[in-house]
């Protein structure tokens, strides 16, 4: 190779020039089949790419049709600003609703005397006992934080649901107090211990007691629940946001005073919108495939994917899916697209949409309108839910039995008579185990009770428990007369579903009949669906298997056991949709499969390029090699050509004086 520049010198004619010429001509047809192929595989790639995008895009429209709630979407309207509404379309229901804003909720303020100084002067000495809404901090106060600004920074860094801050009056300094919460149960109550003996006088730490007693700060802003009226019954909450009261419905209140009607109404318009995002992207996907695969007349091309079995095969499922009845519609007033309003253009492939015929059809067949699209159980007793499919759920008719009915936990006291019952100091307290997981304690109100009340004041202390609203359980509880016992049962079903004491105080069993003891757990739901074995947790019964209800979840609300009819699972165009693309897109997928197998030729043709150049590389050295033994054999014979023409140059004189 290095010799290579030295070329032609003995025959002027094998140049490098002319092994830079034959090397490439040796090259150009290999590299131009190679550099064709890899052309026409990336832009293979990239139209695969293309076609995967533009279905991926009509996934998401089709996943929202697929939803039962997304094709029942309502919306909310009030009639005064004051009360503004927002609208849960899984949990509503139509309806109309007269609204009055008695009160607002508020947070609690209190302020102290007036002080000349915030942090100079000693203010006294002990400890505060702070509570706000359940929550209590101990507060010790000395040298090291007994000014104003010391106990404002000790309350800040209690973290107990208040917070502390100091007002410059102009003619001296206040604390002020503000609970973080709005609502009655997150007022603020300060006990006093004070060094100089007195807990209740305007000196020392005392200035600072209020606990409903002795109120030494000054209520500057009273502490609050909101207050409304609904349909003329009365409602309380702690805040002014106002949830569960109306079934997917939620207030937010701001004006005092008010009074709003509140309308919760199908929004039509909102469903026939999510329709017509389905209606453009499916048009855009047959774009795409056209550009992709169609024939131009004008340039007598077709696309890169013209004739391609894969593109042919997702056309033809789509197909399917758009324009045939749904099974299990069959005698339905709605059973296709076309019934709603979506038809095929044959010119075109796409799809057209008659927005008015969707609303009128959603309206007036708001079942079947849902069952098109989306997936739907419909079962033949009332007291049977059909929740959701899996994804093998095949659609079809299935016969239903229950062998066991699911349970709650309860636990139940000791008999101790109807006679009324004194609550003190030494049967107060209880401690409850719920659902095997939430501990939770309460404290009873001293007083003389009848049973039935003292059950009323258990129900409301749970109610109230904060470990329980946390864990979104909750227990209830009643007075049986006839047994003379308090009994618990919780809210939830099945085998996790209990209630225990785990503790009480000294006098509980004796004069309430409640002592340390393990409830009784609830049981899960039993049952087979079409024969098809399935477990049951809670009132929810799943199906075990992977062919036809496999999957399957319903849930058992009450009723009896033995066959309780059959449930129709439908499969909407939008789930049977949602699946197809899943299948097309996915790793395992046929544009996948496509795309790995032209991502092998690439690697294949990068291969071949550097076989090709190994090849080029050993062609040029054996080249340079017979050029370079030419050139060697033509410059000795020029050589010998010279010497021999010398040779006879020097015989030519003589030759010429000889005669």
């Amino acid at each position: 190779m290095a010799g290579i520049s030295s070329l032609g010198i003995g025959s002027g004619v094998l140049s490098s020039d002319l092994v830079d010429q034959l090397v490439s001509a040796e090259r150009k047809p290999t590299e131009q089949r190679l550099n064709f192929n890899q052309q026409r595989t990336e832009a293979l790639i990239s139209a695969y790419g293309t076609l995967k995008s533009a279905i991926t895009e009509l996934r998401l429209p089709m996943r929202q049709l697929s939803s039962p709630d997304n094709l029942k979407a309502f919306s909310g309207s009030s009639s005064n600003d004051g009360v503004s509404v927002s609208v849960d379309s899984s949990k509503a229901s139509p309806g109309s609703y007269t609204v009055t804003v008695e009160s607002l909720a508020q947070s609690q303020s209190l302020a102290s005397g007036s002080f000349n100084d915030r942090d100079a002067t000693a203010i006294g000495s002990g400890s505060l006992t702070i509570s706000v809404g359940g929550k209590t901090a101990a507060l010790a106060i000395d040298n090291s934080n007994n000014t104003l600004e010391g106990i404002a920074q000790a309350i800040n860094e209690a973290d107990v649901g208040a917070s502390a801050g100091i007002i410059d009056t102009g003619s001296g300094y206040r604390l002020v107090l503000s609970s973080d919460k709005t609502g009655l149960d997150n007022a603020i109550s300060i006990s006093v211990s004070d060094d100089d003996g007195d807990n209740s006088d305007s000196a020392g730490l005392s200035q600072f007691s209020f606990d409903g007693t002795t109120n030494n700060l000054t209520e500057t802003v009273q502490a609050k629940d909101a207050i409304v009226k609904v349909n003329g019954i009365s409602i309380s909450r702690p805040t002014n946001s106002i949830e569960n009261l109306i079934d997917g419905v939620s207030l937010e209140v701001s004006e005092e005073g008010v009074t709003s009607t509140v309308k919760v109404e199908q929004d039509l318009s909102k469903v026939a919108d999510r329709v017509g995002s389905f209606v453009e992207k499916f048009n855009a996907l047959q774009q795409t495939i056209k550009g992709l695969s169609g024939f131009n007349a004008e340039t007598g091309q077709g696309g890169i994917l013209s004739g391609d079995s894969t593109i042919r095969g997702i056309q033809n499922q789509m197909r399917q899916i758009i324009g045939r009845v749904v099974p299990g519609l069959e005698d339905a007033s709605v059973r296709t697209l076309a019934d709603v309003g979506i038809t095929t253009n044959y010119e075109t492939g796409g799809l057209e949409f008659d927005r008015a015929k969707f609303t009128e059809k959603l309206q007036s067949n708001p079942d079947d309108v849902t069952a098109l699209f989306a997936e739907q159980g419909r079962a033949s007793d009332e007291q049977i839910q059909f929740i959701r499919s899996g994804v093998n759920t095949e659609p079809g008719s299935y016969s239903v039995n229950i062998s066991q009915l699911a349970t709650q936990g309860t636990l139940a006291g000791a008999n101790v008579g109807t006679g009324d019952v004194t609550v003190d100091a030494d049967n107060d307290n209880l401690t409850f185990l719920v659902d095997g997981e939430t501990s939770v304690s309460i404290q009873l109100d001293a007083g003389t009770y009848t049973r039935e009340s003292l059950a009323a004041e258990i129900q409301e202390k749970l109610k109230n428990s904060s470990a329980l609203a946390a864990t979104g359980r909750s227990v209830s509880v009643e007075f049986d007369s006839s047994g003379g016992a308090f009994k618990f049962t919780s809210d939830a079903f099945g085998s996790s579903s209990n209630v225990s004491l785990t503790s009480v105080d000294t006098n509980s069993a004796a004069t309430l009949g409640l002592d340390v003891s393990s409830g009784i757990a609830g049981q899960d739901v039993a049952g087979t669906i079409n024969g098809q074995r399935a477990t049951g947790e809670g009132q929810t019964l799943r199906v075990e298997g992977s062919v036809g209800a496999a999957g399957m979840q319903i849930k058992v609300t009450g009723g009896a056991t033995g066959n309780r009819g059959e449930i129709d699972f439908i499969q909407g165009v939008g789930e049977r949709t949602v699946d197809l693309i899943t299948s097309i897109v996915g790793m395992d997928g046929s544009l996948e499969a496509k795309t790995d197998g032209l991502q092998k030729d690439l690697e294949r043709i990068s291969e071949d390029r550097a076989r090709l150049d190994l090849r080029i590389e050993s062609y040029r050295e054996r080249l340079v090699a017979q050029f370079s033994a030419a050139d060697s054999l033509i410059a000795q014979l020029n050589s010998t050509q010279d010497y021999v023409s010398q040779q006879l140059a020097a015989l030519a004189p003589q030759n010429n004086r000889n005669n």
